[in-house]
């Protein structure tokens, strides 16, 4: 009997991506001014402009030169202003062992080592671009020497970490609680409890740490989620609303039109429709 020759395989997505944040931008602003976490560790590089950053219940100004890691399992959320371009690197959490592991705003002032970073993210563009043998491989050697340059950075004093007031510190722990139980139907009076604070302790210490209410955090990070599962999945609306913890789809349905104007099925189908990036 003849052997059957094996069928190619197609080429699958690298696990280790990185793009310009404004060409991400523009595919689903959402996915970046939506309060969220990620399976990923996640560089930012503004080279051009400024804006703002809320980082676990943080909020933090951004300008150019600076770098933004943010690992897996980290709340944030990036506003910049319109003019304003950057470069992302995103890789599966674990996947680089040498990464750190908290999170870091560095503000590179040293011209070569601005060079250095921004070089190491071109290479990377250009070995997806090919599509070579071994890119994974090549890829993930990047983001070590990308590693590299963060804790050399921080240890040359990059750095830039602000006073750390008592509502900053609540503020992190809701967003530390928020990341591990947003997906329930918990309301924010029950995180309160939690933390041993009232309601109106913590939503004014949100406030003044990063400009949102305790309330808005929540609500932010399940409307993510929510417009994830709708515009990249394929559960059922009802699977949606049970998984994040409504009481029903037509309470899903209400919350997911009261904060984009759209149902949930229309949200789904303007996704399926979108013109693909060229």
């Amino acid at each position: 009997m003849t052997a059957t020759a094996p069928r190619p395989v197609p080429p699958q997505a690298p696990a280790i991506r990185c793009d310009s944040y404004g060409l991400k931008l523009q595919l689903a602003p959402w996915r970046f001014t939506l309060l969220h976490d990620r399976p990923d560790d996640v560089l930012l590089w503004v080279t051009r402009g400024q804006g703002r950053v809320i980082v676990n219940g943080v909020r933090r100004g951004i300008s150019m030169n600076t770098a933004l890691y943010l690992p897996a399992g980290t709340l944030f959320s990036v506003d910049l202003a319109p003019q304003a371009q950057a470069l992302l690197v995103e890789c599966p959490g674990g996947r680089v062992g040498i990464l750190p592991k908290t999170t870091l705003l560095l503000r590179v002032r040293d011209s070569l080592s601005q060079a250095e970073l921004t070089g190491e993210i071109d290479a990377m563009t250009r070995e997806t671009q090919r599509g070579r043998a071994y890119l994974d491989d090549a890829l993930e050697a990047h983001m070590r020497l990308i590693a590299v340059w963060l804790h050399r950075q921080t240890a040359a004093g990059a750095g830039e970490e602000p006073p750390d007031s008592a509502a900053q510190k609540l503020a992190r722990r809701y967003a530390q609680a928020v990341v591990r139980s947003y997906a329930g139907p918990h309301p924010m009076g029950a995180f309160a409890e939690a933390l041993d604070v009232t309601p109106t302790h913590l939503t004014r210490a949100c406030r003044a740490a990063c400009g949102r209410t305790a309330a808005e955090i929540l609500t932010e990070r399940r409307l993510h989620a929510a417009r994830d599962l709708l515009e990249t999945g394929t559960p059922s609306i009802k699977d949606i609303a049970q998984r994040l913890g409504f009481a029903s789809p037509a309470y899903f349905t209400r919350f997911i039109r009261n904060h984009t104007g759209a149902s949930p099925s229309e949200l789904r189908f303007r996704a399926r429709t979108r013109p693909a990036r060229a």
